[in-house]
């Protein structure tokens, strides 16, 4: 693989859905593991891909790639300024590719003409947000899609 310096952010396709469904499951189950109990990391990371996943991927996820391999993902929603499911491979955390995730959704954002942004970050994950930019330091509960309430650190940027 080329150094993550060079990785590339693209729109998903469908055909992505299950390179992204692997960096999410391996992101949360390895760096999630010393902040939530095992029963919700199990939850949380349980089944496959499924018909809407495909579909939100293909609606909404942007993926970075090394080697036009997927090795990390986030959207942003430009009606409300939201990112969400910033994922990256565990292998290959601290080697920049989360911050050109961050950067590459924070561009989209302001051609949109947001002046903020807004995301929940796990509570590992808050300290890498907060060296975007983001801040927030109150913890919330997060309701994820698979019926399970998350403690979260809401965030916040000015853009």
């Amino acid at each position: 693989m080329n150094s993550p310096s060079q990785a590339a952010i693209r729109k998903a396709g469908a055909v992505d859905a299950a390179a992204a469904w692997g960096v999410r499951t391996s992101a949360i189950l390895h760096h999630c593991a010393d902040c939530y109990p095992a029963d919700l990391l199990a939850i949380w990371t349980d089944g496959s891909v499924t018909a809407e996943f495909e579909q939100f991927v293909a609606d909404r996820l942007y993926v970075a790639t090394l080697d036009e391999i997927v090795v990390g993902t986030g959207t942003i929603d430009c009606d409300t300024g939201r990112l969400d499911a910033i994922f990256v491979r565990p292998e290959l955390v601290r080697r920049g590719i989360g911050s050109q995730i961050v950067s590459f959704l924070e561009q989209l954002g302001r051609a949109a003409g947001l002046t903020q942004l807004t995301l929940d970050s796990t509570l590992n994950a808050a300290p890498f947000y907060r060296s975007c930019g983001f801040s927030g330091d109150e913890t919330s509960s997060y309701r994820s899609p698979q019926g399970i309430d998350l403690d979260c650190i809401p965030m916040a940027k000015v853009l």
